[in-house]
């Protein structure tokens, strides 16, 4: 069931989004190579709870705050003390922050180094594909018009687009409905309508779109072994236009 939220949930939805783009804005300047993915997570945590939020992984028996997934690794990347950043790594940030029940949702890649150029490239397309899908979430729209346009900009490229993974409503849980694939699908297909909160988040592979979980059972990695990129925003549908909840640059 589709939960459509009112003005005041929204407003709560709103602060917890900003608070995770100052999250960001704050701590991806910080990340270098030579870091550990738990060093990572430790500062999210940190700058979660000495705010007033907590992070809405919890909610999913993660075990911190981040998923942070490096390279290969698409999503769902477990912090450790013995994974390392190196120079030229993409890492994918993805993070929620539960503000007083209110739940905010939004990954970052954040290129480390000396990144290959045709990651770089990877990147700057997965973001042409978010900007694309939130584009084409309109009221009136289908939740289709958003995975055609995040999926038409990335085949075009050559891209495998991960399907067994999607957006999703959120907002007052971490998961909610609609799904909101990233390529055609014959589920179901709901009218975009005011009062809808998204997490769109294109996960774009630079080669198969086809993926495997790993045995620590969170981690999700391209069967392939090549990169991967996961860009990501919560957004509030409204009569007239699409609130970006989770924009780094939100008029504060």
């Amino acid at each position: 069931m589709i939960r459509l939220k009112n003005e005041e949930e929204i407003e709560g939805i709103r602060k917890s989004c900003h608070l995770l783009a100052d999250c960001f804005n704050q701590l991806i300047p910080m990340i270098k190579a030579g870091m550990s993915t738990k060093q990572v997570d430790d500062l999210f945590v940190e700058f979660i709870k000495s705010h007033g939020g907590k992070p809405a992984w919890y909610k999913e028996n993660f075990k911190g705050a981040a998923c942070i997934s490096i390279n290969e690794e698409v999503i769902h990347g477990l912090p450790s003390k013995k994974k390392i950043i190196h120079d030229g790594d993409i890492v994918s940030l993805d993070v929620g922050i539960d503000l007083n029940g209110y739940i905010s949702d939004s990954c970052h890649s954040v290129l480390v180094g000396n990144v290959k150029p045709e990651v770089r490239k990877l990147d700057q397309v997965t973001l042409e594909c978010l900007a694309a899908g939130i584009q084409a979430c309109r009221v009136g729209n289908r939740i289709s018009d958003i995975s055609n346009a995040v999926y038409e900009i990335a085949t075009k490229h050559g891209y495998g687009v991960v399907y067994d993974y999607c957006g999703h409503g959120v907002g007052l849980d971490v998961h909610e409905d609609p799904s909101i694939p990233n390529c055609p699908s014959r589920g179901p297909n709901p009218r975009i309508q005011p009062g809808m909160v998204l997490a769109i988040e294109p996960m774009i592979n630079l080669g198969t779109a086809d993926v495997y979980t790993a045995k620590d059972g969170w981690t999700v990695i391209t069967n392939d072994g090549k990169p991967s990129a996961h860009e990501e925003h919560t957004v509030a549908v409204f009569e007239d236009h699409t609130e970006i909840l989770t924009d780094l640059n939100y008029n504060k």
